[in-house]
């Protein structure tokens, strides 16, 4: 096969490739750097290549499968990390200029197992200065651009791992979701964005945010590579005290079981109150082909979404300021302009602080109601599609808001409460932009939400279509 076909592989094709003997996990690997090398000047996914790293653990995954020594589905499989995973002997940014020089002793736990599993690392993702914003247009490292419109934001924080798979230029990522930065990107940039249950994957060694609303997950392609990547990643870890000793489900036993009989939730009030042109469209029509293939329908509604989701912003700012208390106080004019500005915002007090956890415990239990007589929920991820880059508010729905506040308007809640949450893509814009459809599950089921995500993937060709880069 030659070197184009060989990148932009699902992990799924790319790990049966490898099985087969068709390719060395050294050629995959050689092709990937050769698209990065090709294609990356224009979209900016990488803050840094590790060029060299990959090629040696290449060597050795191909040695290995050749004596007949699987690792797994993983083996020789060229993945990227958003730059917030520590990883022993390679910078890890946090893509901020205060750590730009930060080399990792060890690895974090996700990496860890991931490279145990005899994965290939490409190199780091760029991300939002400190995955504090959506655009991932980073004022140190430079915008990542969308695949489908390089004048567009691929999302954020974690854009450079949703642009990168978009555009081949890694078979998967990992990203971090703490107010739905693994599904704004996957929403935006037509790929699939798993966040986990909270404390289903490991967030030991990862860069925090926030230690009540982030999570770990992967960025891929396709459910059944989110699936793959899930299985090598999650499980209980003694250095992450969120970490839960509940079994690790094998996800791709009932992958294929599809959605007849199941219930789901459509939440109307809220979730698709505003949504731009195409959006609701495009989420319409996945209803219909859910139907269409045995689902069960029905309206419901989730109370305390708006208070929990306002409350949230002010929990998330006390946790940031906290863990960059020493950056603010050393060397604050070396944040960027939007993050140094929202750090600089007025603290919450202790009662704000309280009101907000009782919020957010109230969503909670709301959530858990609604769940007693549905399955999954199902939601737009996002009620826009990717805003330009540099564009500060947009108009959607019959409202204007900050381009912020429109892309976590869907995904935020599912982060105060911690349920499992996917977003797929599930059409395009007339414009030919990527919508995505979120589709959220009890705790620690998984597996449910990614059965039901791959019914609708394989019932429609969304995920086939690639960018024109």
């Amino acid at each position: 096969m030659s070197l184009p076909e060989l990148s932009g592989l699902t992990v799924a094709r790319a790990a049966a490739l490898l099985a087969s003997k068709e390719v060395s996990a050294l050629e995959l690997t050689e092709a990937y750097l050769a698209r990065i090398a090709r294609l990356d000047p224009q979209i900016n996914a990488y803050i840094t290549v590790t060029g060299e790293r990959a090629l040696d653990d290449a060597r050795r995954a191909t040695e290995e499968l050749a004596a007949g020594e699987s690792r797994g589905p993983l083996h020789g499989i060229p993945v990227g990390l958003k730059d917030l995973y520590e990883t022993a002997g390679i910078r890890t940014t946090g893509g901020g200029k205060i750590h730009a020089q930060h080399i990792p002793a060890s690895d974090c736990t996700a990496a860890r197992k991931l490279f145990d599993a005899g994965a290939v690392l490409l190199g780091k993702l760029n991300t939002h200065e400190y995955a504090y914003g959506v655009t991932t247009n980073n004022p140190h490292y430079g915008a990542t651009h969308n695949p489908w419109d390089l004048e567009r934001i691929p999302g954020g924080s974690s854009g450079g791992s949703g642009a990168a798979i978009a555009a081949g230029l890694a078979t998967a990522t990992l990203g971090t979701d703490t107010g739905g930065s693994i599904r704004m990107p996957a929403s935006v940039c037509g790929v699939v964005g798993l966040k986990p249950t909270f404390g289903r994957v490991s967030k030991a060694g990862v860069f925090p945010l926030s230690y009540l609303l982030d999570h770990a997950g992967p960025i891929t392609r396709t459910v059944e590579d989110a699936a793959l990547m899930l299985g090598v990643i999650a499980g209980y870890d003694p250095l992450d005290a969120t970490t839960v000793r509940v079994p690790v489900d094998d996800y791709l036993a009932t992958l294929r079981d599809g959605v007849r009989g199941l219930r789901i939730g459509v939440p109307r009030a809220y979730f698709f109150e505003h949504l731009q042109d195409g959006v609701g469209d495009a989420v319409e029509q996945a209803i219909d082909t859910l139907i269409k293939l045995g689902a069960q329908v029905q309206e419901t509604t989730i109370p305390g979404v708006v208070e929990a989701s306002n409350a949230m912003m002010g929990l998330g700012l006390a946790e940031a300021q906290e863990i960059h208390a020493q950056g603010l106080a050393e060397r604050p004019h070396d944040f960027g302009p939007d993050v140094g500005a929202i750090l600089g915002l007025e603290a919450p007090d202790t009662v704000a602080i309280m009101a907000a956890l009782r919020a957010r415990d109230a969503l909670t239990v709301a959530t858990r109601q609604v769940m007693e007589s549905v399955d999954l929920l199902l939601t737009p991820t996002t009620p826009i599609v990717a805003a330009l880059i540099g564009q500060d508010t947009v108009s959607y729905g019959g409202i204007e808001e900050t381009v912020l506040g429109a892309m976590i308007r869907c995904t935020a809640p599912f982060n105060a409460t911690g349920v499992p949450a996917i977003s797929l893509p599930c059409g395009f814009t007339s414009a030919g932009l990527p919508v995505g459809l979120q589709l959220v599950g009890r705790p620690f089921d998984e597996a449910l939400v990614l059965r039901a995500a791959h019914a609708y993937e394989q019932a429609t060709q969304w995920h086939l279509r690639q960018p024109p880069v």
